[in-house]
């Protein structure tokens, strides 16, 4: 009698185990099934990104599409020389400020703006705008620039592959935001009101 309980509990034993094996298959199975998928999903060619710094105790935030290089050419190909441009992909690169800034002698009150540039072969004009929610600079209003900036071109020794944005703390009133892609840098002084 002891033997026959010692067989069924035995038997039991292994049928369950059985059963859980089975289930541990088939729920593996899926998983890897949409692991599957979400590695067949493209990474954007311009993602949105972001730089940010405080200047002193101003947070100051910079959100652009960031497109890459991949092998084009990017100033007077790709991005024209003497034209408006978002400075970006997609929909056009904002700049905000927390607290009250001074670009090129002009008070701005703190709040978001539309950052567009012309770039040129020796100079590029920085424009801060009231204007910040459009796509790319289809709606540029040139009546809601808010200052203009002409920075020179600082030819870089390395090739930057993607659009990149630095916000850099000079001291708790001044900072610079520097814009970098290709073998071409702009930067433009602000200061803390």
């Amino acid at each position: 009698m002891k033997n026959l309980i010692i067989t069924i509990f035995m038997l039991t034993l292994v049928a369950c185990n059985t059963e859980k094996k089975e289930e541990k298959t088939e729920d593996h199975s899926e998983h890897q099934h949409e692991a599957k998928k979400a590695d067949t999903k493209k990474k954007p060619l311009s993602p949105r990104t972001a730089s940010m710094s405080n200047i002193g105790n101003n947070h100051v935030h910079i959100d652009y599409g960031s497109p890459s290089k991949r092998g084009r050419m990017i100033f007077g190909g790709l991005v024209g020389y003497g034209t408006v441009w978002a400075t970006g992909a997609h929909k056009a690169t904002t700049i905000s400020f927390d607290k009250d800034v001074i670009i090129n002698s002009v008070e701005i009150p703190a709040g978001k703006y539309g950052l567009f540039t012309i770039p040129g072969e020796e100079e590029w004009t920085i424009i801060i705008s009231k204007d910040w929610d459009m796509h790319l600079a289809d709606e540029y209003d040139e009546t809601n620039d808010v200052v203009r900036v002409n920075a020179p071109v600082q030819k870089l020794e390395e090739v930057v592959e993607s659009l990149t944005f630095e916000v850099s703390e000079i001291s708790d009133k001044n900072g610079q935001i520097t814009i970098k892609w290709d073998q071409t840098g702009v930067s433009f002084d602000i200061e803390n009101q």
